[in-house]
């Protein structure tokens, strides 16, 4: 795997040095005082950049009228799958670098991170998961703790690949359609939360759907943004879900983003029914577009296949 940034301007790659510097930062302080002696072996063996800025096709224009900006995407491999708890182990890592970029601008590039141990990534490279496969191509590692090296890639034969789409898209296409329904009788109950709820787990369903169809992979989170992001670097038509030039449609995903927390252990959460109202619309259009999105992609598999005999 190669690890220069030679492609990237002098800014981005001091930037980079500091990302991976605060990662380190966190992760220490996180285990600093374990009791657990497998916390104690806790380690990061590689941290691979991958996506656009390792591709060399990164957007870059938050000022301009496009306002697009794309972000860093990590792949933080440990050495224990117990490690691998975003929740658990993560967090101060995600707040600190939202706080960098968000709040002191110590950072002026957003960073996505996902984690993996090195027998997941090398599972997912056996098995032919475009996702890992992508990875293993194009990554650059920005850390080793040793040489060893990721497997090499088996991609899958068409009529494998072609089978795992159709099962992907054929599980949680249905799994989202009964959360949509779901949404509707809490609605038609009045319980607003609760529907919020149900809400975010359709949206969630339907990120997986199309994540896993498309690249048979889902990151392991609950986080709607992030799900987003990974989702409409797929197809474009996605991007046009959830309107970006008005804050207060941006405010409302933000709310149906933070009820898979608040809406089920906060009394403080609110929603009313006209924006329960305008979201389940919004959510519906996604479901619209994942599923043309999925059944494009089944059907150029099925030609592939066809072609391969």
């Amino acid at each position: 795997m190669r690890s220069d940034l030679d492609h990237l301007p002098a800014n981005k790659q001091r930037e980079l040095e500091c990302v991976l510097q605060l990662i380190f930062e966190e992760f220490t302080e996180n285990f600093a005082r374990a009791s657990h002696e497998w916390k104690k072996k806790g380690r990061i063996l590689k941290v691979i950049l991958y996506g656009s800025y390792a591709r060399g096709s990164w957007v870059d224009e938050p000022h301009t009228a496009k306002g697009y900006q794309s972000d860093y995407d990590l792949l933080i491999i440990v050495n224990d799958k117990r490690l691998t708890d975003r929740i658990k182990y993560w967090a101060r890592v995600d707040d600190r670098l939202m706080r960098e970029y968000g709040i002191t601008a110590k950072l002026k590039t957003p960073v996505n991170f996902i984690v993996h141990t090195l027998g997941e990534v090398n599972d997912g490279l056996a098995h032919g998961r475009y996702f890992f496969m992508d990875v293993a191509r194009d990554g650059i590692a920005l850390y080793e703790s040793d040489n060893t090296e990721l497997h090499q890639p088996k991609p899958k034969t068409p009529h494998a690949a072609l089978d795992m789409a159709k099962e992907y898209f054929e599980e949680w296409m249905p799994l989202a359609t009964s959360a949509q329904k779901g949404f509707q009788f809490f609605v038609s109950q009045k319980e607003w939360r609760d529907a919020a709820f149900i809400l975010h787990q359709a949206t969630e369903r339907l990120y997986h759907c199309v994540l896993l169809a498309v690249t048979f992979y889902t990151p392991h989170v609950h986080n709607l943004a992030f799900l987003r992001t990974q989702a409409e670097r797929l197809d474009a038509r996605l991007t046009h879900v959830w309107p970006s030039d008005n804050r207060k449609q941006r405010a409302l995903f933000e709310k149906l983003k933070e009820a898979y927390v608040k809406a089920r252990y906060s009394k403080h959460y609110r929603i009313s029914a006209e924006e329960l109202a305008w979201l389940g619309e919004q959510v519906e259009e996604l479901s619209r577009v994942v599923e043309e999105i999925c059944l494009e992609r089944i059907a150029q598999l099925e030609q592939t296949a066809r072609e391969a005999g």
